[in-house]
């Protein structure tokens, strides 16, 4: 139970979080992961490595502490968490494990004059709040999900139906359920997890669903990266009639229904979530203005596709910027970064559109600042992170 005493302590620390909460969260990664190889496969070992994960949990424990008396004040936070942990399935036996050695971080890293055993007590109490909230969300969800048309619990054995190749870096696979049964619908935005044994080791990763939700595949598009040991896995291992094992769609970056104009604007891979997103509005009668920006022609993905769909949709406008246009290379609208200027020639006249966009993080942050400077509302706009959250300020 959390106590009065208990919040005091705990609002107490906020101090010690902001300078160093970074410091802390690493070490509890460290200690974590060395000891509980169970847990291993939850984390992406290329996040630990650049303390994107470090930097994003340090924030979302800051932000629990400021907010321990009002929880409702975390806003989106929750929910993002939430189906995170679904799409990597998060178990109820995971929460002591972390507990347990965020506890032993906090003592080590603040030391025991710092670190009473008031201060440990105080956040024991706050982290078992917190879990049991995570935890009775995730049960909730994850029964919905089994009970759904479709549905299932767990992992699921899907078949590649098929395996396209659709640029230099990116190849999709066509997934359907081995047992033949149907697939749970999802909402254009959403991803699904990804379990995969490399080289003798378990891994898990969302991918973003590249195809508009039907009864019976999914699609998911995946970059090669380099060093990437799931995205080259996939590549190079895994083949047309091979079997995945998927968990179930989820995800809060998905598409709401309006009839403002409708601007997508990704980078790179950052176009897989949009192409659902797009196929999807083009049932309506909104305005779209597609805008994708890539280093060359040669790993623009979806670009005939998307084109095709313009022809035949003249509420679709598409923009393409190229930080190289290469001999051979399709023209694009544009060469060079997609700066404030460019973004202005491309978005609908009015201001008062519905804004997704994603891609790697310096882009994001680019194009959260252009957005601002030209007026589109704030609570239009809506983006999301592959990996770990980041600020974009």
């Amino acid at each position: 139970m959390l106590s009065i005493e208990h919040r005091t302590i705990v609002k107490a620390t906020i101090p010690l979080l902001e300078s160093g909460g970074e410091a802390l969260i690493s070490h509890f990664y460290k200690t974590l992961l060395e000891e509980n190889p169970q847990v291993r496969p939850l984390f992406n070992q290329a996040h630990q490595a650049n303390g994107a994960q470090a930097r994003a949990l340090a924030n979302g424990v800051l932000m629990y502490a400021r907010h321990i008396d009002q929880l409702e004040q975390l806003g989106g936070l929750v929910g993002q968490i939430i189906n995170k942990h679904v799409a990597l399935q998060i178990l109820p036996e995971h929460y002591p494990i972390v507990g347990g050695c965020l506890l032993r971080a906090i003592r080590t890293v603040l030391g025991a004059e710092i670190a009473t055993d008031a201060v440990i007590e105080a956040w024991g109490a706050a982290y078992q709040q917190l879990a049991d909230l995570l935890i009775g969300l995730e049960e909730k969800v994850y029964a919905e999900k089994e009970h759904a048309k479709g549905g299932w619990r767990g992992a699921r054995a899907f078949r590649v139906a098929r395996k396209v190749r659709e640029s230099d870096e990116i190849t999709s696979f066509h997934l359907r359920p081995a047992d033949g049964g149907d697939v749970l619908a999802f909402q254009p935005g959403q991803y699904i997890g990804l379990r995969v044994v490399v080289k003798g080791e378990e891994v898990r990763r969302n991918y973003s669903l590249s195809c508009v939700s039907n009864e019976h595949e999914y699609r998911i598009s995946v970059k090669r990266e380099p060093g990437g040991k799931v995205s080259n896995y996939l590549h190079d291992e895994i083949h047309e009639n091979d079997t995945l094992e998927l968990f179930a769609p989820s995800g809060d970056f998905t598409l709401e229904p309006n009839t403002r104009p409708l601007v997508l604007i990704s980078g790179g891979v950052g176009i897989t979530p949009t192409l659902a997103m797009l196929q999807a509005a083009l049932k309506t009668l909104r305005p779209i203005h597609f805008i994708h920006s890539a280093r060359h022609g040669g790993v623009h993905a979806f670009r005939g596709w998307i084109d095709e769909l313009a022809h035949g949709h003249p509420q679709l406008k598409r923009f393409y910027s190229y930080d190289q246009h290469r001999e051979g290379d399709t023209q694009p609208n544009a060469i060079g970064l997609l700066d404030e200027q460019r973004l202005k020639e491309w978005l609908p006249e009015t201001r008062d559109v519905d804004v997704y966009f994603l891609g790697p993080t310096g882009f994001m942050r680019a194009i959260k600042k252009h957005l601002k400077a030209l007026g589109v509302p704030e609570k239009q706009i809506r983006y999301e992170f592959f990996g770990p959250a980041a600020a974009l300020e």
